[in-house]
């Protein structure tokens, strides 16, 4: 089975199916057990932690990164609520939380640097941890590895 993970803007075309053969780097994020909301948050599961960023195609859509504004460690967020924004010289976007739990940590590098969220999907640019209240939720993402015929 090959890997079909969420499209960069560059490759979407008429009639695209909106899905493309992963890349190496989405390849380690299909391994990791990468999940996605509609809106392109991605979230990895382990141990009832659940680590939140946004996918290539939201980085790529955003453009550049200048300022993120994340929740405080503590607030309790119930599936699809809005949680964090960030801000381009694009846009700026209302991120919604992929889970329903409770805010553990925050990617404090990116007060500093806002940029590290456009470096790769699934790696050191993730934006917040959190605890995750609802076990069966993540039944309810899209996996990055769907099956084209």
């Amino acid at each position: 089975m090959q890997p079909w993970c969420p499209p960069s803007s560059t490759q979407l075309g008429p009639g695209s199916c909106g899905w493309v053969p992963c890349s190496p780097v989405q390849r380690t994020a299909v391994l990791k057990g990468c999940k996605f909301t509609e809106k392109h948050e991605w979230i990895i599961t382990q141990n009832g932690i659940g680590t939140v960023g946004i996918s290539n195609f939201a980085q790529e859509s955003l453009g550049d990164v200048v300022y993120c504004s994340l929740s405080e460690v503590g607030t309790k967020l119930k599936k699809q609520d809005e949680f964090d924004a960030l801000e381009s010289m694009k846009a700026a976007s209302e991120l919604c939380s992929p889970l329903s739990g409770e805010v553990a940590e925050i990617n404090e590098a990116l007060a500093e640097n806002p940029g590290l969220v456009n470096k790769s999907c699934c790696e050191d640019d993730w934006l917040t941890k959190m605890t995750v209240s609802g076990p069966s939720e993540p039944d309810d993402l899209i996996s990055e590895i769907c099956e084209i015929d």
